[in-house]
C-alpha cells in the first residue's frame, strides 16, 4: 500500500499515482495515524480552480489537497457489509482499520475480485 504524508509535495504524488498506477491513497502522520485521504479527484479540483486564480499547484502539499476527516470501514465488515457502504456512497476506496490502526485499503475493484473469486471457488 502506498502512504502519503501531509507535508509531501503534489507534485511527488502525481508522479506516484501515475508510477504505480492508482487514483488515491492513505495520508498518515509522523507516527503511522491516518490523517487524510488523497486522490486523483481531490487534485483535479485543485487543478481546475488554479486556472481560475492562476495558482501555481505543484508546489503546494498534500495537507492543502486531502480530503479529511475521513470515512473508513472497519477490517470485522464482511464483503456484502462493504459493497453495502460502497453503494450507498461516492466513494471509491476506503482505508481500512483495525482497532483504529491503518491495515489497508478497499476499492470497489477489490469488492469486484472478491465476488468473482467466491464465486469460481464455489464451482469447482
Amino acid at each position: 500500500m502506498i502512504l502519503f504524508s501531509p507535508d509531501q509535495s503534489i507534485h511527488d504524488v502525481m508522479e506516484l499515482f501515475i508510477k504505480h498506477r492508482i487514483s488515491g491513497g492513505p495520508v498518515v502522520d509522523t507516527a503511522g495515524n491516518l490523517i487524510g485521504v488523497i486522490s486523483e479527484a481531490d487534485c483535479m479540483k485543485e487543478i481546475s480552480e488554479s486556472r481560475y486564480f492562476n495558482m501555481p499547484i505543484l508546489d503546494k502539499t498534500v495537507n492543502h489537497f486531502m480530503t479529511s476527516p475521513v470515512d473508513t470501514i472497519d477490517a470485522s465488515l464482511s464483503i456484502f457489509e462493504a459493497a453495502s457502504m460502497f453503494s450507498k456512497s461516492s466513494r471509491r476506496r476506503y482505508p481500512v482499520l483495525d482497532k483504529n490502526r491503518l491495515v489497508g485499503q478497499l476499492s470497489r475493484k477489490d469488492i469486484v475480485i472478491a465476488v468473482i473469486n467466491m464465486k469460481s471457488q464455489t464451482w469447482h
